[in-house]
């Protein structure tokens, strides 16, 4: 039994041999196929490397800078963190991270920096309508009356569009968020966020990286210190009411003291009006001193709370250009051509073996 099986294993062992063999010599003897397929690849991806237009790609880095993040807690958990200890507590917010990072991909985000306004040829548009002339857009629509006469005008409210103007905004948010734009923050110890944004236009690139740094910013910020913002904007309201109320208590007690001049001292009765003002006047002014204390004490709590969003590194023109190589696309064209037409080949004849 055991020397049946050593025959067997030595059978099935030769057999795949011979197959190799076979799969060789059939591969070899359709050179001229391959090579000529290889010539085609080639030459295709020659002539994709001439008409690929190059790739300007604009980077820009900022620090974030949160005292409420800061000391205490956020000093302990970091050293934990340095020594390779997660013991959680490390969300700061709903920005912070890679909240943030999202927030710079959100579709909100996106069209409100494509409604920015950009000049170009002395011509103030949109982003959005740069984006649809750089891709000819308006060539493919034609005459088509839906689209004819759409327009984004820069600082547009987005009340104002109907579901067309949605729409194309929808296709130019995926085009943008899946090949043009990234977010990295290259290590979470560190609040440094480096963005880029690529394009075939130098000038898009580097507006749209601008204009989207400066719209989630000043998102960032609004939203960060709204609670703080409506607390102070109360207590200011408070105050100039308070105010108003003792500057008309202050006259009414001048008022009162110039119809009450020379008064017969018999007659108290007509110096009440005058006490009640006092009255008033002192009552104002303990709550205004309190409100001007608590208005103020919001106002550094404001400042506390408002993070500081740094620019470290700005994109500047000329902007980094990638082009795709000459030599690249005549080694990737005959490769994948070559490849395919060996599979090709693989393919057709395992069929007619199957078939025959």
């Amino acid at each position: 039994m055991e020397k049946q099986s050593n025959v067997n294993d030595e059978i099935s062992l030769r057999e795949i041999i011979q197959k190799i063999g076979e799969w060789k010599e059939y591969i070899l003897s359709k050179w001229k196929i391959i090579l000529f397929a290889g010539i085609i690849g080639a030459a295709l991806g020659l002539t994709y490397s001439l008409i690929k237009k190059p790739t300007y790609t604009a980077a820009l880095t900022f620090a974030l800078e949160d005292e409420k993040s800061g000391g205490g807690l956020g000093g302990a958990l970091g050293l934990a963190s340095s020594f390779g200890f997660d013991i959680g507590g490390g969300g700061g917010g709903m920005f912070s991270g890679s909240n943030l990072t999202e927030l710079f991909k959100s579709r909100i985000m996106i069209e409100q920096t494509l409604l920015s306004s950009i000049t170009v040829n002395g011509k103030v548009i949109s982003l959005a309508e740069m984006y649809i002339q750089n891709n000819k857009w308006r060539k493919v629509w034609g005459d088509n009356p839906k689209f004819k006469n759409i327009q984004f005008l820069p600082d547009r409210k987005r009340k104002y569009f109907t579901r067309v103007h949605d729409s194309i905004l929808g296709v130019i948010y995926e085009n943008l968020s899946k090949t043009s734009l990234s977010i990295a923050q290259k290590d979470k110890k560190v609040s440094i966020i480096s963005m880029e944004v690529a394009s075939e236009d130098e000038l898009f690139s580097l507006s749209f990286c601008e204009a989207l740094a400066r719209q989630v910013s000043k998102f960032y910020v609004e939203t960060k210190s709204k609670k703080a913002r409506m607390n102070m904007d109360i207590l200011q309201h408070q105050v100039d009411s308070v105010r108003a109320e003792l500057n008309g208590a202050i006259t009414g007690v001048a008022v009162a003291n110039d119809n009450t001049f020379n008064l017969n001292p018999a007659l108290n009765v007509r110096r009440a009006p005058s006490a009640r003002k006092q009255v008033d006047v002192q009552a104002n002014t303990a709550i205004l001193t309190e409100l001007v204390k608590q208005s103020e004490l919001a106002k550094v709590t404001l400042r506390k709370e408002t993070p500081l969003i740094q620019v470290i590194d700005r994109p500047i023109l000329p902007l980094p250009k990638e082009r795709f190589g000459k030599a690249k696309g005549l080694l990737i064209g005959g490769f994948l051509a070559g490849f395919l037409t060996v599979l090709g080949l693989i393919v057709r004849r395992l069929l007619k073996q199957v078939m025959s």
